[in-house]
């Protein structure tokens, strides 16, 4: 079935091209198709921010259980139980009780020493250099010391364990992700878990493998040690890739904002509000699939059960309905909530670490570097049809 639009706008989140800027594209959606169908891909998709909020809010009716992915959901694998984001309830509420205990506000504020001590490592030796690279050298550097410090990886195996991370989420230009039995891949952390086992210490290893809990059966237990290499692994995952797109976007969008950078530089209380507003303006993760398990009335049409939404957040923090000029950027905006972490009871667990990171890189940058422009010669962004954000961002330092 298709949607009757007269309107010829066509998004393709694998096509180059519109992923290179799709806000052109989204505006389009919003105006002309508000329900829009791709025949090719065989999805729908949602743009406005009404119709995103709504849908993150309505978890039978849009599940994440198949999948939060487009190529996952076609595949119909069957997901190892602890992948907190293509988990439905009751057991996603369980596991994500579970793990809530190991990013508890508290311990997360606990970590800005050892993360600044993290950008500090990172920039202090690129003083005087006249160039730097805000992936390589900051945004692929400091979440990956952060994350592991948190797993209770060694440091020496934190860049192998990261890129093997990555490496999941990496796609050939204009094509979709290669999905296969083992896309966890929990198994690369294996060896690190049975050594805490026998050697516990202060790290979310060791929570997991000591923690009781009840489970969906109304059984008091532990963890197997398949479910917490799948945890390990989810935590891995994301505690890297956003927060390194996050970190890119600061450098890019400062670098397309220089007196809005500049107010930073002169008052840094507004670097707060400034992250959020980074978050809105780019996300790092700008759209999310979910299986509809009803028919669904949206814009007067019907999108029949057992189909793909996508739900376009990238979109929809854009919306002037709900963010006046919302393709401007404008670090003094009263933002309120956006959708970058999504909403209901799939908020990301590690959005307030992600902040957190985001606040006190923007910060450490500042404090070495006032000014920058971006090499636009060298910018690439990276090849995934999951996250949007830069591979490579070189900039040019006074």
């Amino acid at each position: 079935m298709t949607v009757k639009t007269s309107s010829d706008v066509y998004y393709d989140p694998y096509d180059v091209d519109i992923n290179s800027d799709p806000y052109p594209v989204y505006r389009r959606l919003r105006e002309e198709a508000p329900l829009y169908y791709n025949e090719p891909h065989d999805f729908y998709a949602v743009s406005r921010f009404e119709d995103v909020e709504h849908s993150l809010l309505d978890p039978k009716t849009f599940i994440s259980g198949r999948g939060g992915i487009i190529e996952l959901i076609r595949a119909n694998i069957q997901m190892p139980p602890g992948v907190l984001i293509f988990e439905d309830p009751p057991v996603h509420t369980m596991h994500r009780s579970l793990l809530s205990r190991v990013f508890s506000p508290r311990r997360v504020a606990s970590l800005e020493p050892q993360i600044r001590e993290f950008c500090a490592r990172s920039l202090d030796a690129l003083v005087g250099a006249g160039e730097f690279d805000f992936i390589a050298d900051l945004g692929s550097q400091m979440p990956m010391r952060v994350i592991g410090m948190l797993l209770g990886i060694p440091e020496q195996d934190q860049e192998a364990v990261r890129d093997r991370v990555d490496a999941n989420l990496r796609t050939e230009a204009g094509q979709p992700m290669t999905v296969s039995e083992d896309f966890v891949g929990g198994d690369q952390f294996a060896e690190y878990i049975d050594w805490r086992a026998d050697h516990p210490s202060h790290d979310i290893m060791t929570e997991l493998l000591q923690a009781e809990f009840e489970d969906e059966t109304g059984t008091v237990r532990r963890l197997t040690r398949e479910e917490i290499l799948t945890y390990i692994s989810v935590v891995a995952g994301a505690g890297n890739e956003t927060t390194t797109r996050v970190i890119g976007w600061t450098g890019k969008v400062l670098a397309d904002h220089p007196d809005q950078r500049r107010e930073l530089v002169e008052d840094r209380s507004l670097i707060p509000n400034a992250i959020e507003e980074i978050l809105r303006f780019e996300s790092p993760a700008p759209h999310m699939a979910r299986w509809v398990t009803r028919d669904v009335e949206l814009h007067g049409q019907t999108v029949p059960k057992d189909n793909i939404m996508l739900l376009l957040p990238g979109s929809a923090n854009r919306d002037d309905r709900r963010f006046e000029d919302g393709d401007s950027f404008d670090i003094h905006r009263k933002i309120g909530q956006h959708l970058t972490f999504g909403f209901g009871i799939h908020f990301c667990l590690g959005a307030a670490l992600g902040r957190l990171e985001g606040r006190i890189a923007l910060d450490e940058v500042l404090n070495r570097f006032p000014e920058w422009e971006v090499d636009e010669s060298r910018a690439t962004l990276a090849p995934t049809s999951t996250v949007r954000g830069w591979e490579t961002l070189p900039v040019f330092t006074s």
